[in-house]
């Protein structure tokens, strides 16, 4: 039995213009990228972010790095190749914390949020994103769509987010690299790579959530992403 050609892949264009759902929405989808340390407070302002927007009549979504990890980017409970990550019990293509993943973890949300400002919406994302190489092919990929993507440092120091620790994660990463073992931890024994040149820079350790809200949107309205807001 001969074997059936590779599937062909092509894009299948719609007949809904960009325009059209600016027409419909009021407002320009775009992409609001939150980086900064575990417990910088990104996660914090990005939801207080979408809060705001969603009062003023605009539509927002926040994708944070924890959630995505309970669907699209669950990790693995099967490991299948060197990479470290395949299909879960079941038959999910997750992702674990590694290097390699933590990449493919900042494409895919890179790409799901150039779907989501392509639809009109105005896509936050809160991830720690430690890698800058990770974090600028995002914005390249938006840039190639013609769309904007604003990137926020959350700048909150180590130490802040340290004594903050809600999840207790430092205190973990701490007694194990004291205990010879590796924990992978950005931030610890892990590099986080700060943004060259964001839209904005915002220390969480020194301002309240509404100053980093306000700061936030002045910065979206001044670029035009908010109908006057």
């Amino acid at each position: 039995m001969s074997e059936l050609p590779a599937p062909q892949v092509f894009h299948h264009p719609g007949t809904v213009s960009r325009a059209d759902r600016v027409a419909l929405l009021k407002q320009t989808g775009a992409t609001v990228w939150f980086t900064g340390l575990s417990g910088s407070g990104k996660s914090t302002l990005a939801t207080a972010v979408e809060h705001a927007l969603i009062h003023r009549g605009h539509a927002a979504y926040v994708l944070d790095g924890d959630n995505v990890r309970f669907g699209l980017n669950a990790s693995p409970k099967i490991l299948t190749d060197t990479r470290g990550y395949g299909p879960d019990a079941a038959g999910r293509f997750g992702l674990g914390f590694g290097a390699a993943d933590r990449e493919e973890n900042v494409r895919r949300i890179g790409e799901v949020a150039k779907l989501f400002a392509d639809a009109g919406l105005l896509a936050l994302t809160s991830f720690i994103s430690p890698y800058r190489k990770d974090r600028d092919a995002a914005r390249a990929a938006h840039q190639a769509a013609g769309l904007p993507f604003v990137e926020v440092y959350v700048s909150t120091p180590l130490e802040a987010c340290e004594r903050r620790d809600p999840k207790g994660l430092y205190r973990q990463a701490r007694a194990a690299v004291a205990a010879g073992k590796a924990a992978g931890f950005t931030g610890i024994d892990d590099p986080y790579e700060p943004p060259t040149s964001p839209e904005l820079t915002l220390d969480m350790s020194a301002r309240s959530v509404e100053d980093g809200v306000a700061a936030v949107l002045a910065e979206l309205a001044a670029r035009g992403l908010l109908g006057g807001i």
